[in-house]
Formats: structure tokens, sequence, C-alpha cells
């Protein structure tokens, strides 16, 4: 009898757990990195899926969609809007095409350092703009991490200053801020989708691209790239984003777990691309790329250059708004 009883228990536990598993909520994460730890964003996701399957006993099964498997930016977009993608960790460019005043942080050369950005960003001014996005669009942010600060690349020259920039012929995001920002130094600026960059530099369609040591080194662009100049113009923006309908069907303790665990990915994907970024002359060195360092006074020329005509493409854009709210919040944080 007593087998008989632990048999019906063991099946009464595997009938439970299977129920629970049915009646879970399906939360289909985004993201467009590969499914390797070295990537930030996946490992970051990785962390997410056990930290909040484990806060909510597996009342929300986490599914991960790593490498763009859901689609491309826009399609991402849309669908947390629909509510057919509940989760994703997404870059500026396709954010901006949604919600205009995203793009106010494409101004180049502003933060001195990851601290001052995270600051800014995890403050007033990043909390507004989240409040902001979620009222107009329905996507819920729970903030930022990034994807390093972006560098010019190269296979022509050193660039080193403003100058140096003169007659290359640059590839950058589909997006027009961007070639503002490009055509401001004298160079030409040519809008190339992502996945056909590497193509495009093997076969000189372009000199070169502005990206972070993230993805100049998951993407092989060093394989096409002699010179790289660590000028650090802009971060490059990755966010928090869940379908506000989604979050709203959550319970106030899955709400709590979503929200602690997000936390948790955003320090494990900020820490990955730091630790790159202070590394970056090693790790490209290795890769076998010529590191042209930008000094401090050299990278007063860039912003000089730069900051002039992207604010008025941004302003242009958004209005005056969001502008004058981030010079306030980085001011705010330089007079500390």
């Amino acid at each position: 009898m007593k087998t008989m009883s632990k048999l019906m228990t063991a099946t009464a536990v595997v009938a439970m757990t299977a129920a629970s598993a049915a009646s879970a909520k399906e939360l289909k994460y985004a993201h467009f990195q590969a499914a390797d730890l070295s990537s930030p964003k996946h490992a970051a996701a990785l962390a997410f899926e056990a930290c909040v399957e484990g806060k909510t006993s597996g009342s929300i099964d986490v599914q991960i969609f790593p490498a763009s498997q859901l689609g491309g930016g826009s399609e991402i977009m849309e669908g947390l809007q629909l509510g057919t993608v509940q989760m994703a960790a997404i870059h500026d460019g396709p954010i901006s095409a949604v919600y205009k005043p995203f793009s106010v942080l494409a101004m180049p050369y502003l933060f001195d350092d990851q601290a001052m950005a995270w600051a800014v960003m995890d403050g007033e001014f990043g909390d507004t703009l989240a409040e902001d996005m979620r009222a107009k669009t329905g996507i819920h942010s729970f903030g930022v991490a990034d994807n390093g600060v972006r560098n010019f690349t190269n296979n022509v020259k050193p660039v080193a200053e403003p100058a140096d920039m003169e007659g290359l012929k640059m590839r950058v995001m589909t997006a027009p801020v961007w070639v503002t920002l490009v055509e401001s130094l004298g160079a030409s600026a040519t809008p190339v989708p992502w996945p056909e960059l590497p193509g495009a530099l093997q076969q000189g369609v372009v000199d070169g691209q502005e990206n972070g040591v993230t993805n100049i080194v998951n993407a092989s662009l060093y394989q096409h790239q002699k010179y790289v100049s660590l000028d650090g113009h802009v971060f490059s923006w990755h966010a928090y984003l869940m379908s506000d309908m989604f979050f709203e069907s959550l319970t106030d303790d899955e709400k709590k777990a979503v929200e602690q665990c997000v936390e948790i990915s955003k320090t494990i994907h900020r820490g990955m691309t730091a630790a790159q970024d202070a590394n970056a002359t090693a790790i490209l060195s290795e890769k076998g790329m010529e590191v042209v360092p930008v000094s401090p006074e050299q990278k007063a020329l860039f912003r000089e250059a730069t900051q002039p005509a992207v604010r008025e493409y941004i302003v242009g854009e958004i209005g005056e708004e969001w502008p004058d709210r981030l010079d306030a919040a980085v001011e705010a944080y330089k007079a500390q």
C-alpha cells in the first residue's frame, strides 16, 4: 500500500508540474547577437531566463530567440507593440524609428565615460524618457545597457583627428542622423543594413564603418579593416523593452521579479561591454588591427566638428525639449 501511495503521490506531482507548465505565461525574448556566452546580450538574456523562472517558480516561461530569429529591429518593435513579442534587448536605431525622442542619444561626444552615461540614463532624464515612450508607444522600458562606445574603422589610413576623415567612404546605420555625423567630418556616408556590412567592406563598397568592440569582434569586421580609431563618438545604446500589455498582465510578484532580473541582466551586459571597451587596444591589436589612440584634445576637435550639425538635425526632427533635457542632465552630473 505504501508503494501504491508513493506512486500516486509521484503521479500527482508530475500532473501538477505539467499543469503548471501548461499555464505558464510565455515570454518570447528577442535579441540580435549570437547564441554565445561571449555575446553580452545573450549572456544577459540567459541570466534573465534563469532569474525570472526561478523567482516565479516557473509561472513565466522565458524563451530566448537570439541572432534575429524573430526578425529585424522594425519587426521586433512592431511585435512589442502588438504583444506578439513580449521582450527584447534592442538597439537605438529601430527604437528611434518608432519613438523619435530616443534619437537624442545620437548626440556625439556627449559622455566622458560609462559612469557618466549610466548616471544620466539611470536618473531622472532616463526615467522621464522611458515614461514618455511607454505612454506614446505602449512599450515598457526598463532602461538601457550598451554595446560599447562606437569607434571609426577604415582600411585606408589612420584617423586621429577630423581632418583625417576627409574623403573616406564610411558605412553608417540606415538613419539620417548618422549621415549627418559622418558628413560633418568631411567623409561621405553610405547607409548599409547591418547584415550587408561585412560584404560591403570586403568588396570595397565602403572604406570604413563605425561600431563598438563587441560588434567589430563578433561580426569579424577586423578581417576587412586595418585601422581603428578609439574616438568613442557615441554609445551604442540597447534598451531592455517589454510589451506593456504583457507587463500589465503579470501579477505584482511577477512584475517585481521581472524588474529585479532585468537589473541583474543590465549589470552583466554593461560589465561585459565596459570590459571590452577598456581592453579595446589589446583585443583589436590581437585581431591584427592598428589601433589609433585619440587624445582628449583630439576628441575635443571631433566634438566641435560634429555636435552643432548633429544637434541641428535632431532639433529639426524632435524639437528642443529633449536635447535641452539631456544637456541639463549632463551638466548636472558634471557639477556634482
